[in-house]
């Protein structure tokens, strides 16, 4: 997803903001062999999670965060907020309340009738709500998107509490979507039948209320509320942290594995060249959109720079391209994200086609070369609903079809002992080479789009405690190891306390750790993760692939990395990465594809290397040179150009962003730079006068 634009903002918007009117190519190695050390660092405490690997029936060790006092309101108290809501939105709720429900007097409904649509455009002026959908998708909030979201949250909350069924909610969802034309009324319907079970059912079973929800599920623009039902830390097994070496830039050319990352290709298997591109529904360029009604407005024979997917004939010509052109890449990363953004009417049946057919299309073009792959947030039906097997009692719920499915397509290329752990929660460890370890992690428990952690996000399926416990054993076998997920931890639809915690074990084991690989944002970017003894000292960096699709507004990408390989002391360290686009817009003007090397990245940047420091160096050069700046914006959007402009408040937020591998943190991590930034975007009055001067001679 990123843009889980269909994902969570039409779950929101329709449930909640609507409501407020609101390796060598060689095959992976056998299971390693057990590992004696947990037994010799009295490691008594930690038999449970030893366990954990073989046996999910116990639970994780978790120390629940105690620093504060919490109860839970009840239901006057929740009711009262809401009011409070509706009170700051000048909305008249009594009146809607009613009017939705019908049990008024026909002198009533005759009045309430009329007096609705000037009640809706009151709505639509105070709240701004293509604002707040803008702001969901792109995952930067404000305050104008809490307001909504509480006032969502208390009405649906005010009618469960009142009997509404879930027909009746679907039924009144409907009604507003259509009202307020968030959408068509085809995507209004599929979206309020798809989501609605689950946002009912998590919705009965929790007693916090509206500002505990969208402080949860919004982040930082809601305020940091306490809630102990979401404050846990992991344990760390009694085991000092190793100091730290020095990692040397490289003086002498070194073996190395060729690496491809591909992320999010969002195959849409019903895109229609010459369909309308630009339609009024989160996914266009496909023959229910209808013809194009001016030449401007048609779909690329190769994709769409609008809210388009892409085309069966661009990943093809992509798999040819990257075979013909990388003979000798070694394995691949795959980050996930593979069907289109039309999620309002998705089936579990088509997902799994889709799976199936890419697996089996990557099997064809790259025989004998494993892929390691990282689940994504849009191959669940409903989108982003991961519900852990432990908060559902209802077989409609359960995620078993998507991870019994994925165990048979990723085995493909991965180990039968793996199998248990994939089943379980689509996560998994694999031995690559001797002393070189891949772990990939399913994101979607931090995922805050995910309903379901409202009822628990305890270190859903116990996925964290399992990490710490194979990178303990990494760390004792001399093992370096990468990591890949789907949603960057530091970004905003990470929760804060999942996040939290996923720093902290970062930090950790920094020496076993040498990189991380994420996609999800559709952007070609970074994460940065600093030592949490000491925020000045960086320790690890998370590599952020660009999309396949074009959606919206980019040119298609993958990424090459270069990692250290098969050599005495290897740091198994990326040592350099390229991106390679397609320049849609050319491809479509001349039906001839190109793909090309963007840039590659040591020598863009001019880094001495690509450790954490000179990560860290560049983004401080980054908040200062506006040269350089400028570059990297240009490598963000994969040199789309239809890319927007970057004003100042731009800038602080994209280079925050590499900065915070930590979400919803941005105070403690970006204010620093960010204080430069506004300082180096202030302008003296003779530096005006001059810039002044200078441009009224250049024009003459």
């Amino acid at each position: 997803m990123q843009f889980s634009l269909l994902t969570w903002s039409r779950q929101i918007v329709t449930f909640i903001t609507v409501c407020a009117v609101f390796t060598t190519g060689v095959p992976v190695e056998k299971l390693r062999k057990a590992v004696p050390q947990w037994t010799t660092h009295n490691m008594s405490l930690w038999e449970d999670v030893i366990l954990l690997s073989t046996d999910s029936n116990h639970q994780p060790l978790l120390m629940i965060n105690k620093t504060g006092v919490y109860t839970a309101p009840d239901i006057e108290k929740m009711e009262n907020e809401t009011l409070k809501q509706f009170q700051i939105l000048k909305a008249n709720y009594t009146k809607y309340f009613y009017d939705i429900n019908g049990t008024k007097s026909k002198e009533d409904s005759r009045a309430s009738r009329a007096a609705l649509p000037g009640f809706v455009d009151k709505a639509l002026q105070l709240l701004n709500l293509n604002q707040v959908v803008g702001e969901v998708e792109t995952s930067v909030m404000s305050k104008m998107s809490c307001t909504a979201c509480k006032a969502g949250a208390g009405l649906l909350q005010h009618y469960i509490k009142h009997g509404k069924t879930r027909d009746d909610i679907v039924k009144i969802t409907y009604q507003f979507c259509t009202s307020f034309k968030l959408q068509t009324p085809r995507v209004c319907e599929g979206i309020t039948e798809l989501f609605s079970g689950e946002v009912v059912y998590v919705l009965q079973r929790i007693s916090i209320g509206p500002e505990e929800i969208c402080s949860f599920v919004i982040g930082d623009a809601c305020g940091d509320v306490y809630n102990p039902t979401h404050e846990w830390d992991v344990v760390f097994p009694p085991v000092p942290k190793p100091t730290p070496n020095e990692i040397k830039i490289l003086k002498e050319p070194v073996p190395q594995f060729k690496v491809l990352h591909l992320s999010d290709t969002h195959f849409d298997p019903y895109y229609e060249e010459g369909t309308n591109a630009d339609c009024n529904e989160p996914l266009c360029c496909r023959l229910t959109n209808g013809p194009a009604v001016s030449p401007q407005s048609r779909a690329g024979r190769w994709g769409d720079y609008r809210k388009c997917d892409t085309p069966k004939r661009t990943i093809d010509n992509m798999l040819q391209h990257i075979v013909s052109t990388h003979t000798d890449i070694d394995y691949i990363i795959w980050t996930g994200d593979l069907p289109a953004h039309d999620i309002w009417n998705q089936t579990k049946e088509e997902n799994l086609s889709i799976l199936k057919e890419t697996v089996a299309q990557l099997l064809k073009m790259f025989p004998g070369i494993p892929i390691f792959p990282a689940l994504g947030n849009h191959e669940a039906v409903p989108v982003n609903s991961f519900p852990p097997s432990s908060l559902i009692n209802k077989p409609e719920f359960a995620i078993d079809w998507l991870y019994s499915e994925l165990d048979t397509q990723w085995r493909r290329w991965l180990p039968g002992s793996v199998s248990r752990t994939i089943k379980r929660g689509a996560f998994y460890s694999v031995l690559v080479r001797p002393g070189f370890r891949i772990i990939s992690l399913n994101m979607n428990y931090c995922n805050n789009k995910n309903w379901w952690l409202l009822m628990n996000s305890t270190d859903p399926v116990k996925e964290l405690q399992w990490f710490i416990y194979e990178l303990q054993n990494a760390e004792f076998n001399g093992e370096k190891v990468h990591v890949l997920g789907h949603i960057p931890p530091g970004h905003p639809d990470c929760l804060k306390v999942w996040s939290r915690n996923y720093y902290a074990i970062i930090s950790r084991y920094e020496s076993t750790i040498t990189a991380q690989f994420f996609g999800h944002t559709h952007f070609d970017e970074f994460e940065l993760f600093y030592d949490t003894q000491d925020l000045g000292r960086p320790v690890s960096i998370a590599y952020v692939g660009p999309s396949v699709t074009p959606y919206y507004d980019l040119n298609p990408g993958y990424r090459i990395y270069y990692v250290d390989g098969d050599r005495e002391h290897s740091t198994r360290a990326v040592l350099d990465h390229e991106t390679w686009v397609m320049n849609l817009k050319e491809a479509n003007l001349y039906d001839y594809p190109i793909w090309q090397k963007l840039y590659s990245t040591q020598a863009a940047y001019s880094l001495p290397s690509l450790r954490p420091e000179d990560w860290d160096t560049f983004v401080n050069n980054l908040a200062e040179d506006q040269t350089l700046f400028d570059l990297y914006y240009k490598h963000y959007w994969k040199n789309s150009p239809t890319r927007p402009a970057c004003d100042a408040e731009c800038k602080k937020r994209m280079i925050c962003d590499l900065r915070s591998g930590r979400s919803h943190d941005r105070k403690i991590l970006c204010q620093e730079i960010e204080s430069r930034i506004d300082a180096g975007s202030r302008i003296s009055w003779s530096a005006w006068l001059y810039n002044g001067f200078t441009a009224s001679v250049t024009m003459i």
